[in-house]
């Protein structure tokens, strides 16, 4: 008889532990079913830190494990830099993961940035019928000429221990380790583009068509966005199940950017509604953090961008060089009583929230 357990992955170093935490404090909240996180470290720091958190259901799994013994890989991460090496390795560390551990009989990958509202349920639904689920973009008007990078995401990817999958998997981990480079190039762009055509090249993949799956920066324009009295997120009234918080960026532990792509727009009610929780999920994650090694810091401090809508709070209004800001776009607008926004042209105003 399969489990009744649910396994995600995902893959981070010291950058993005914060993220990972709370996407972590996330799944606790809202996953029904018992889970099991497997936290791929990509430096030792990590994982020592995620062994010092005990964090229920996170399994951490040394880079090691993952490239040992693998010619390809190590071919790879000498002609890449180190982000276009992590983007090769989503494959295979999905691949490495099903041939360890024999019991997972389906596997969602996550990206480290990405943080769930409601109960994944809705996903599972979907993926009942298929070997591999994947997600679109569904590009904001604005954004349509971003289909050159891929009309899917790579943020969360659904695949069960079954032929299908298995070949798709191995199909992608070939293309990413001949090429996978931060630029367009040929039809292709990282590990994203190879996945433009997986519906037509293989079989039992399908395509999420719920739209609480998937809200992300550059599509969030196009959503309303409600509260109910449960203090459930809805999106053009279904459930937000998770949003990618791509782009979002450390200035300083309490100065929380909302995107550093002045292109990205973000509706008061999603700030209000998702990037507040998700910022104080943040401040949670560094506490924890903390809690274990005081002095951490990594993905924490950045540099301070001009003209960008930001979280801050209160606290440090006074402390905060606010004569770094844009002082014509500067508008502080209460959030509630410990956060402000810094409102720029990255937050409309609400008569123009849909375009």
């Amino acid at each position: 008889m399969k489990t009744a357990m649910r396994y995600y992955c995902t893959y981070f170093d010291k950058g993005y532990l914060i993220r990972a935490v709370a996407l972590h404090a996330s799944l606790v909240r809202h996953e029904q079913k018992p889970f099991t996180l497997f936290a791929v470290c990509l430096d030792e720091l990590t994982r020592t830190l995620l062994q010092r958190m005990q964090l229920v259901g996170v399994v951490t799994v040394p880079l090691h494990e993952i490239e040992a013994g693998d010619e390809q890989l190590r071919q790879a991460r000498l002609n890449r830099n180190l982000v276009e090496y992590y983007w090769t390795l989503t494959p295979t560390v999905i691949i490495r993961l099903l041939e360890k551990y024999s019991q997972v009989d389906l596997i969602t990958y996550l990206d480290a940035d990405l943080y769930f509202f409601s109960s994944p349920d809705p996903i599972f639904t979907e993926f009942k019928n298929y070997s591999v689920l994947m997600h679109e973009h569904r590009f904001h008007e604005e954004f349509k000429p971003a289909l050159k990078y891929g009309r899917f995401n790579v943020g969360l990817l659904c695949f069960r221990r079954d032929r299908h999958a298995l070949a798709v998997l191995q199909w992608w981990r070939e293309r990413c380790n001949e090429w996978c480079y931060a630029r367009l190039e040929e039809g292709r762009f990282g590990d994203q583009l190879y996945l433009e055509d997986w519906p037509e090249r293989f079989n039992g993949v399908g395509v999420l068509e719920h739209i609480g799956a998937g809200v992300a920066p550059w599509n969030n324009m196009q959503y309303s966005y409600t509260q109910g009295g449960d203090c459930a997120v809805r999106v053009d009234g279904l459930p937000l199940i998770f949003y990618h918080f791509h782009a979002l960026y450390f200035s300083h532990p309490r100065y929380v950017v909302l995107s550093k792509l002045l292109v990205h727009k973000f509706p008061l009610t999603l700030v209000k509604y998702c990037y507040l929780p998700y910022i104080k999920a943040l401040h949670c994650a560094i506490e924890n953090v903390w809690a274990v090694q005081p002095s951490f810091d990594f993905g924490l401090y950045g540099q301070f961008w001009r003209s960008h809508a930001a979280i801050i709070l209160k606290a440090d209004h006074i402390t905060f060089d606010m004569t770094q800001v844009d002082q014509p776009a500067l508008q502080l607008t209460p959030l509630d009583e410990v956060y402000s926004l810094l409102k720029t042209s990255q937050v409309p105003d609400e008569n123009g929230l849909h375009v």
